[in-house]
């Protein structure tokens, strides 16, 4: 299929990308430009020439997929120039959605019409990249350095009327008039001569300017190189002559490509599109569809409850929530308000829109008002028996093929489902907090769980605008279970003798969004404490979280009550050191025989990321997940993994299995293999040359 034509029409050349699903400037569509162009541009009788694209794009961008092979002409740096050496005027007809290299080609014609639903952006910058078409050298041309570097340090596309106030693009137009539009534009411009951005100034804004961005961005980029690199871009179109600036861009992007950050970046954009793959169910034809949902109810009106609902209601569904006190379902209905009225204040929702959701929302303390519902999705306490007895209440109200799931974040699925006489309809769905506003959502797949209400958690998860991960059932699942291997090291440092705030600040400057002891007192250190009293295989070892024990006993469960690991002044949620709490774990290591010592920033990583690696690689040969990048996906998304390590089996992945076996048991000699055992998959990948990623349970 030809993915480039060259249509002819009263004088306009119009050459249309036709290369779906997002029109991506592959190697076959670069060069398809590029003879469409040749044609018409040999062609006396047309005298303009429009590019568009087909469909809901102009163009996506690159092909992501050609990164990691040697680069096949055409350049994309090559087909923007000759779009804009052309003599005969080139009208960018932007259609839809217009980012990274799709923006670039854009800015290489002479003029740009944009439907009103256009979206353009330069995104580069999330995958550990710069735009490498000149794009850092004609944006600030086009729009000044100011709103170019907005474009291109945020990497968030921009509304089609907002890239008109700023000059980006010369008209928009309504989406069925944007090929006429186009049309009028090319005719009215035949015959004079054509405006290059490459021919026009850009003002130099002073070394101050610039530095103030640097600053700007030094606590979000968290040591990203690809953000001051477009700074420096920036800098040279100021004051390089064009060709010079496009020079030290292409160095620029070659390094920035070539680097181990834009590699994690690249891995875990793939492998979120590879986690909603699930062999055997999605694309069989054995399997049928998904349920429809149109109704969902909620059990528990507390803020996991409230977030889950108010993420419904905004995806158009019926809401039904319940709780067993009036009490709770009016703090649960004035938060859900609370909500709605955020996101108005923000300008992400209208008030209308706003009141039409919750004209959606109904309550109640009674089962009953599930007996429609499609999807129940309990929230309640981390209980398995309070959550036994919710499944048998839902068992008898909910109707035949309703889906009933439950948000628990460690809890056994099958032992949940044992309770009820269908097992095939029930599945986890563990949302992580705050409901509405984190992505991340494992759906936990029990033994019994049919495929088709595994594929219906699948169309639930978009809808809702989630990242989906399924996983097989065990103590927590993938993301909890690993992060007990993780906390569980930085628990033990802290009896022996590393101070809350040193294991913080290593790990966050490693790259984690945040120190697990911040981490804790975040999340309640109540919550934990409660979780292991609930299980039965906990290690026989006293020292085993006995932290975050020793402080729940005492009452200190963290920001809720102004006293965990850290402390907190009233109404602050910004962690200060606690005088007390050294002498208090030195007590508590004496009695436990733990003698305390100096332990260094490199310790405190390797320990704590190396027991994340080792409980993956047993998580992976036990097949709780279809592939590494499961693991990796959700902790870069639900547990603030450093994104630009692609997630820790995708960094284990690079420092290769024979460094990563050497170093787990260089630990095992050190602190016993009780904990740091390797597993026996690590050891076969190392004997075996192969990674993680090559592993399909």
């Amino acid at each position: 299929m030809t993915q480039v034509e060259l249509r002819r029409e009263n004088g306009v050349g119009f050459i249309e990308i036709d290369s779906p699903p997002v029109n991506a400037l592959g190697v076959a569509v670069r060069a398809g430009i590029l003879e469409c162009l040749e044609q018409a541009l040999a062609d006396p009788s047309l005298h303009a020439i429009v590019l568009t694209g087909t469909g809901r794009h102009f163009s996506a961008g690159a092909d992501i997929r050609e990164f990691d092979a040697p680069p096949a002409a055409p350049h994309l740096p090559d087909v923007v120039h000759a779009l804009e050496v052309s003599e005969k005027p080139v009208i960018a007809a932007i259609n839809g959605t217009a980012l990274g290299g799709g923006l670039e080609i854009a800015m290489g014609c002479h003029y740009r019409v944009a439907a009103s639903t256009a979206k353009l952006g330069l995104p580069e910058v999330q995958l550990g990249l710069l735009p490498g078409a000149a794009g850092t050298q004609r944006l600030p041309r086009l729009v000044g350095t100011s709103i170019a570097l907005d474009l291109m340090l945020s990497g968030r596309p921009t509304a089609a009327d907002k890239a008109r106030e700023c000059g980006l693009v010369d008209a928009t137009s309504e989406p069925d008039e944007l090929w006429q539009t186009a049309a009028s534009f090319a005719e009215k411009h035949a015959g004079v001569p054509v405006s290059r951005l490459r021919d026009l100034s850009v003002e130099d804004p002073g070394d101050a300017a610039f530095d103030r961005r640097r600053q700007s961005i030094e606590s979000r980029s968290r040591g990203l190189k690809a953000p001051e690199m477009i700074i420096r871009c920036v800098e040279a179109s100021t004051r390089m002559r064009y060709e010079d600036g496009c020079r030290f861009e292409r160095d620029a992007f070659l390094a920035c490509k070539a680097s181990p950050q834009s590699a994690g970046l690249r891995h875990a954009f793939f492998a979120e599109r590879e986690a909603a793959k699930v062999p055997g169910l999605t694309g069989s034809r054995e399997t049928s569809g998904p349920r429809p949902i149109e109704r969902i109810g909620i059990i528990g009106a507390g803020t996991m409850g409230a977030g889950i609902a108010y993420a419904s209601l905004l995806a158009g569904f019926d809401v039904r929530l319940v709780d067993n006190q009036n009490d709770g379902l009016r703090r649960g209905r004035k938060t859900i308000e609370g909500y709605f009225e955020h996101a108005i204040r923000r300008g992400k929702l209208s008030d209308a829109a706003a009141g039409e959701g919750l004209t959606r929302l109904a309550a109640s303390t009674d089962y009953d008002i599930l007996a429609d519902t499609e999807l129940v999705i309990e929230a309640v306490f981390e209980s398995m028996a309070v959550k036994q007895d919710v499944f048998r209440r839902l068992n008898e109200r909910c109707k035949p093929g309703a889906i009933l799931a439950t948000n628990t974040s460690t809890l056994d699925i099958d032992q949940i489902a044992a309770v009820i006489g269908r097992p095939e309809d029930v599945v986890g769905l563990h949302f992580f907090s705050p409901a509405h506003i984190m992505r991340l959502l494992e759906i936990v797949r029990g033994q019994a769980t049919a495929n088709d209400v595994v594929l219906t958690c699948l169309s639930l998860a978009r809808s809702l605008g989630k990242i989906s991960v399924v996983v097989g059932n065990c103590f927590g699942f993938v993301g909890n279970r690993m992060l007990y291997s993780y906390g569980r090291e930085n628990q033990m440092m802290l009896l022996e003798g590393a101070a809350p705030e040193t294991i913080d600040r290593a790990l966050e400057d490693w790259g984690m969004a945040m120190g697990p002891n911040a981490v804790g007192d975040l999340a309640g250190l109540d919550v934990g404490y409660k979780i292991r009293r609930e299980r039965m295989d906990l290690p026989d070892d006293p020292r085993y979280y006995r932290v975050a024990d020793m402080l729940a006993e005492q009452g200190r469960f963290g920001q809720k009550t102004g006293r965990g690991i850290y402390l907190y002044e009233e109404g602050s949620r910004t962690p200060r050191p606690d005088p007390e709490l050294a002498s208090m774990i030195r007590s508590e290591a004496n009695r436990l025989g733990v003698d305390q010592r100096e332990i260094s920033n490199d310790e405190i990583v390797e320990r704590c990321i190396f027991g994340l690696i080792t409980e993956g690689a047993q998580i992976l040969a036990e097949g709780i997940v279809q592939r590494a990048s499961d693991i990796d996906v959700i902790w870069t998304n639900g547990y603030g993994f450093p994104r630009h390590r692609g997630g820790p089996m995708f960094y284990a992945d690079q420092l290769g299995m024979k460094e990563v076996l050497a170093r787990v048991e260089e630990l095992a000699d050190r602190f016993g293999s009780d904990y740091w055992r390797p597993p026996e998959l690590l050891r076969e990948l190392a004997r075996t040359d192969r990674r993680f990623a090559d592993v399909r349970p």
